[in-house]
């Protein structure tokens, strides 16, 4: 089966992140690299002109955007690009996905982030409010990156409670793709005020965090081995901040529980995460249907 990646890809620095994550994801996986450009379709709220030579004009610049996005995959990726239509840019992209099987949708930062760092925009955010596709966020500047750098590791952040079936599938599935050595991580902060003795309830996370992890440990496939880690701060930022990550690392999260079923919804502590993680972050479903073969999803 051959797996697929979309890339939303729009002729900015963030376009040029999303094209670098997606294409180090398609080649540590053998997956091939969609690069898809969404332009307005009749009827969305923006003001274009209805003149056909200039839709004619729009779609020939979006086929020249695309040309220069290909050129940026590394050697030894299969690279396949695409004009879609579409109302808005993040429906676009799941459409592409759903037509397309793809494992991945990969977009980059909003406009105004911090080097390494992410900062969602309106299409991101539309895409972990609407997504059934795990959702590839590229932090600001990975585009500098060696491209053909492998994957260094996958971080799957099973938070404090045990049941994430669906992110630990997907961690052992990319793992399992790319090679690359797996680790678990539980995060244990205390966000209280600080005339609190947090030291018995530091304790005590702790040693919740460590059950969880020997749990989520004893779960995993027999061939696959993984590290495990807590993280520990007196917030979910300075938990994140005091771990360990490598350049060519990717973390994966769940999404909420609030979330509806196969779709997205980026909870507090994802959220939290975001803000000081300089590794891109995978947001997977809670529920997911694995696309077929041929393209398109069960």
């Amino acid at each position: 089966m051959t797996a697929h990646v979309v890339v939303g890809y729009t002729a900015t620095d963030t376009g040029a992140d999303a094209v670098a994550l997606g294409a180090r994801l398609a080649r540590a996986t053998g997956a091939v690299l969609e690069i898809v450009v969404v332009l307005p379709a009749e009827g969305r709220s923006v003001i274009t002109p209805t003149n056909p030579g200039y839709e004619r004009y729009l779609h020939e610049q979006a086929q020249a955007w695309l040309r220069e996005a290909a050129d940026r995959a590394p050697d030894g990726v299969q690279v396949r690009t695409h004009v879609r239509d579409d109302e808005s840019f993040a429906s676009g992209l799941i459409a592409a996905a759903h037509d397309l099987g793809a494992s991945h949708i990969v977009i980059g930062a909003g406009r105004g982030g911090l080097r390494g760092r992410h900062r969602l925009g309106s299409v991101a955010t539309e895409l972990l409010h609407s997504s059934d596709v795990p959702v590839a966020l590229a932090p600001r500047g990975i585009r500098d990156l060696d491209a053909t750098r492998p994957l260094d590791r996958v971080t799957a952040a099973i938070g404090m409670r045990p049941g994430a079936d669906v992110l630990m599938g997907a961690a052992v599935d990319l793992a399992r793709a790319s090679g690359a050595p797996l680790r678990l991580l539980s995060l244990v902060t205390v966000d209280l005020p600080p005339t609190v003795d947090t030291g018995v309830i530091r304790i005590a996370g702790a040693a919740h965090a460590d059950e969880v992890l020997v749990a989520a440990r004893a779960d995993l496939p027999a061939d696959v081995r993984a590290d495990v880690v807590v993280g520990q701060g007196e917030s979910i930022e300075d938990a994140v901040a005091a771990l360990e990550w490598t350049p060519g690392e990717v973390a994966l999260v769940g999404s909420s529980r609030l979330a509806q079923p196969r779709r997205l919804f980026l909870g507090s502590t994802a959220a939290k995460m975001l803000h000081e993680l300089p590794v891109p972050m995978i947001v997977v479903p809670r529920t997911r249907t694995a696309p077929t073969q041929e393209g398109g999803r069960r």
